[in-house]
């Protein structure tokens, strides 16, 4: 793809097998998901198909390729990052996994520093321990890429909101990173029993949670990263209120459950959209599609949501856009949608 931006897919190490060609194509980067970090040392041999990696490249020899580090529970951070030593250790391993499986650098899902949500460690020390952890990454990736006579790539995934400013020093840490990418998606749901867009552009009139993509970058921007370092996320996936009263289509309801994960795209569009009683309404202000059948409301991207996002990055001089993941949308729709969205432009 003839691009000026960055089309970053999530691809867990399950789905490398069942990347298409014709979907390689579309991609600038691959985000690995996910290496795991045990006694201060980044490990991989939980994951299958690491051979794949040479022939994603072979095939498409621009793609970059990286282990992303962490995920949704994935402990380890913050006890590695404590110390001078597991700093080390741990970016002595992340140049091993490199070489071992012809990678092109490491991205890290720490979430999130300073807080011990889904049981993980965590410290208040971790705000300054992060910074020191990617300053000791970048710059032995940057001696690794002096010998090797190439660059090496080093990013984080961050979560959208305030929390995530406070509990790391982001004018810093950005100066260590190629970009930061901004998890804009589940803004809201597992934690809130009112319904509403996750993945949303803009925060629309009479939502009480205010945040959204445009107000998480803007965040950032304060927060000192700038703007052609910011990527903006897309969702693959829906989440999903029940019992939710049928008032406004359903938005803005507090409804009889927490906005659980739903249906992939790909269940999205073979039974849900404009089926089985659920009617799918467009939220112009979000710039953001939702369904309801009268009792249950699914919040999700879509090929319009994900055009007005691409139209935004052009605007506003943004780096690109990442999604997860790979393996929720089989038809193909959203990642041409991405794909064409962010072509460059003449």
């Amino acid at each position: 793809m003839s691009s000026a931006y960055k089309v970053i897919g999530y691809i867990g190490a399950g789905d490398l097998p069942n990347v298409t060609q014709e979907a390689l194509f579309k991609l600038t980067h691959i985000n690995l998901a996910f290496g795991h970090i045990r006694d201060d040392q980044i490990v991989t041999h939980h994951l299958s198909n690491m051979g794949r990696i040479a022939e994603l490249k072979r095939l498409h020899p621009g793609v970059t390729i990286l282990l992303s580090v962490g995920g949704w529970s994935a402990g380890g951070f913050s006890e590695a990052a404590a110390t001078e030593e597991g700093r080390r250790a741990m970016t002595r391993s992340a140049l091993r996994v490199i070489d071992e499986h012809g990678l092109d650098g490491i991205d890290l899902d720490w979430e999130y520093p300073c807080y011990g949500v889904a049981g993980i460690t965590a410290s208040p020390e971790d705000r300054r321990n992060f910074s020191l952890l990617l300053r000791e990454l970048r710059e032995a990736l940057d001696r690794k890429g002096a010998v090797d006579g190439r660059s090496y790539s080093l990013t984080i995934a961050a979560g959208a909101d305030q929390y995530y400013i406070d509990g790391t020093e982001m004018a810093e840490v950005q100066r260590y990173l190629d970009y930061v990418q901004l998890m804009t998606y589940d803004m809201r749901g597992g934690f809130q029993t009112l319904t509403g867009h996750h993945t949303n552009l803009y925060a629309p009139t009479g939502d009480l949670f205010r945040i959204s993509t445009d107000a998480s970058v803007k965040l950032f921007e304060r927060a000192g990263v700038p703007r052609d370092k910011l990527v903006i996320g897309a969702a693959f996936y829906s989440r999903m209120w029940k019992s939710v009263p049928n008032m406004q289509e359903g938005l803005h309801q507090m409804a009889g459950t927490s906005g659980g994960y739903g249906p992939n795209y790909a269940e999205l569009a073979a039974d849900y959209i404009g089926k089985n009683g659920y009617k799918r309404h467009w939220d112009q202000e979000a710039k953001a599609p939702f369904l309801f059948d009268g009792s249950t409301f699914i919040s999700y991207d879509d090929e319009q949501s994900i055009a007005h996002k691409c139209d935004y990055i052009k605007r506003e001089g943004l780096a690109g856009l990442m999604f997860w993941e790979y393996g929720c949308d089989r038809t193909g729709v959203l990642l041409e949608a991405i794909s064409k969205g962010l072509q460059k432009m003449d």
